[in-house]
């Protein structure tokens, strides 16, 4: 988003935001005898400051509310209200000052999947009517509240309508039931693609943002997947159905019991808008009533560097670590953007550093930024606290006109956790993304179709590469020195005259595994075309090489593949697997 960016945190403030909840307009309300008046007031009670109502495929709760209001406010015109009238519309009036209340619906696309449209609080129940049409609920069905209504449209074509509208499309419960990120559903690995990484999406609500797990859905979609490069904004909400949580079933939650703090300059819908068009991933934290507030720096920490955030101890000059910082600016820039840590170390267990002067280390930033890198580069750099102690985050988005260059003449790139200079093929590809080229061989499609597709394979029906590691193209020997020919499996680009010396730490482990060790074929355990080899810590991650046979059964060998790079078959593969690291 291009906008003037903040100097620091001190105009926001947190505010606690519930954008799922269900009235007595969707017909599988659970609690009989709920009116609007008690949901508001049970917000209130709750300290939310935004709400949203979210009916399924209907505005009809939202319709009802206002109505109730505008019915009162004509008796009191009229001279015609009631005490007890009266005193409801001072409740109306009291709850309308306190807490934002933004309509919008819960729809259920195609396949059932469900998409949240939230719009402005001006919008009329009559404009919502219009784009629930247009996104085929039909017209006899618009009053009923039911999650079926038919055929309706597909789910990009959901989220683009929503958001050409005005409104914020939000992937409901993405990772259970109905959502577009659950596991186990049988569906093509493009089609998650899309339907989690798409333009027009704004935020995923997920409801596991506060398991204590390494795999949740907020750390899938952290931007450190090749194929998921693009960060989502991961939110949570009660879905309620009720004024309060089920006594007999947890899972059946109240207004409030699941919330969400965002960080605002005020409590308005164009703020939250621009927050979830934002790539400060730290403005938003699950609520915690009874806990210390959300620590997002320790977070950051737990998860450790990687393709997407980096960490210093220090902004010295002396020593070349405000050089290292501008360095993986740069870096973050040419590949998936990010937020680099400054005052704290990778290492977790380490106590935090700190930095002495926040605000001067603010302007020393950007300072060195408008010196040293060009083309201009606008980053965002926050004031945090951790540990009793003031830390920075630097935020970088993805640059538009790469490659972007420190002292006029060096590239770097992101290479998982390192940044690194980048070599020729890089940079041409680096020029060809500026131009909107589309690299060759190994391209993606321009566009997803609406319609559902399914996972990629290579040609025969093999099984598709993982997205991860390097694979050894050709080698060449000249002069007694070989040179190689290396695919990036992160990022497709093929990389040529690549030597021992010049090698980077994974191109250096494939090179030296492939010049000293020989794959005997017979006493791999395959699972059809593909096979482990090693399961193997470099650098305190997890990597696998990994086999592969074409179907002129000739061998390809994918070394140093994390993580991240497992996906269909391959999963199988490694949890059938279970070989010590």
């Amino acid at each position: 988003m291009t906008r003037k960016r903040r100097n620091n945190r001190d105009k926001l403030n947190w505010y606690r935001v519930d954008l799922h909840l269900h009235t007595p307009g969707s017909n599988d309300y659970l609690e009989p005898g709920v009116s609007y008046l008690d949901i508001l007031k049970k917000a209130e009670q709750c300290g939310l400051d935004i709400i949203a109502f979210t009916d399924h495929n209907t505005v009809a709760g939202l319709r009802a509310l206002r109505k109730e209001v505008e019915d009162l406010m004509l008796l009191e015109q009229l001279e015609r209200i009631r005490p007890d009238e009266q005193q409801r519309l001072n409740e109306y009036r009291r709850l309308a000052e306190k807490i934002l209340l933004l309509p919008g619906f819960e729809l259920t696309a195609t396949l059932g999947f469900h998409v949240l449209g939230i719009f402005p609080p001006e919008t009329s129940a009559r404009e919502l009517d219009h784009i629930l049409l247009n996104l085929r609920v039909p017209a006899d069905r618009l009053d009923e509240g039911s999650t079926e209504v038919g055929a309706t449209v597909d789910v990009l074509t959901a989220y683009r309508i929503i958001h050409e509208a005005g409104g914020l499309a939000i992937a409901a419960h993405a990772n259970s039931a109905h959502g577009v990120a659950m596991q186990g559903f049988d569906f093509g690995g493009q089609t998650k693609i899309a339907y989690t990484q798409d333009p027009h999406l704004h935020a995923l609500e997920v409801t596991d943002l506060e398991v204590k797990r390494r795999r949740t859905t907020a750390s899938f979609f952290n931007g450190s997947k090749p194929e998921y490069p693009r960060r989502m904004h991961c939110i949570q909400g009660s879905d309620a159905h009720r004024l309060h949580r089920d006594p007999n079933d947890k899972n059946r939650l109240g207004v409030g019991d699941r919330v969400t703090e965002v960080a605002l300059p005020e409590p308005t819908f164009t703020a939250l808008k621009e927050l979830f068009q934002d790539n400060d991933f730290s403005r938003t934290r699950p609520f915690r009533p009874k806990q210390a507030p959300f620590d997002h720096v320790a977070a950051a920490r737990q998860v450790g560097a990687n393709i997407v955030q980096s960490f210093h101890e220090s902004l010295a000059q002396r020593g070349g670590h405000l050089h290292e910082v501008l360095c993986d600016i740069c870096a973050f820039a040419n590949t998936n953007g990010g937020a680099i840590f400054v005052g704290v170390s990778n290492n977790a267990q380490n106590p935090v550093a700190g930095i002495a002067k926040p605000q001067e280390a603010v302007e020393t930033i950007r300072n060195e930024v408008e010196k040293k890198i060009t083309p201009p580069l606008d980053v965002g750099i926050d004031i945090h606290e951790t540990q009793g102690k003031k830390v920075l985050q630097i935020t970088v988005p993805v640059g538009n006109d790469p490659p972007y260059v420190i002292d006029e003449n060096k590239i770097y790139i992101r290479d998982e956790s390192d940044s690194n200079l980048a070599v020729r093929d890089e940079i041409v590809a680096l020029v060809k993304r500026s131009l909107q080229i589309k690299p060759e061989p190994f391209a993606s499609a321009d566009s997803l179709p609406d319609e559902v597709m399914v996972e990629p394979v290579h040609q025969n029906g093999s099984s598709p590469e993982p997205k991860t590691g390097v694979e050894i193209i050709s080698v060449e020997e000249r002069n007694g020195k070989n040179y190689y020919t290396l695919r990036d499996l992160r990022n497709g680009n093929i990389v040529h005259n690549v030597t021992r010396q010049s090698a980077r730490k994974l191109w250096q482990y494939a090179l030296t595994e492939h010049e000293t060790h020989t794959v005997d074929a017979t006493k791999i355990e395959w699972q059809g075309d593909i096979g482990l080899w090693k399961k193997y810590k470099r650098g305190g991650q997890v990597r696998f090489d990994l086999l592969q046979r074409d179907p002129d059964n000739l061998l390809r060998i994918y070394y140093g593949v994390t993580e991240d790079g497992i996906h269909g078959p391959w999963q199988k593969l490694i949890d059938a697997g279970e070989v010590q690291v």
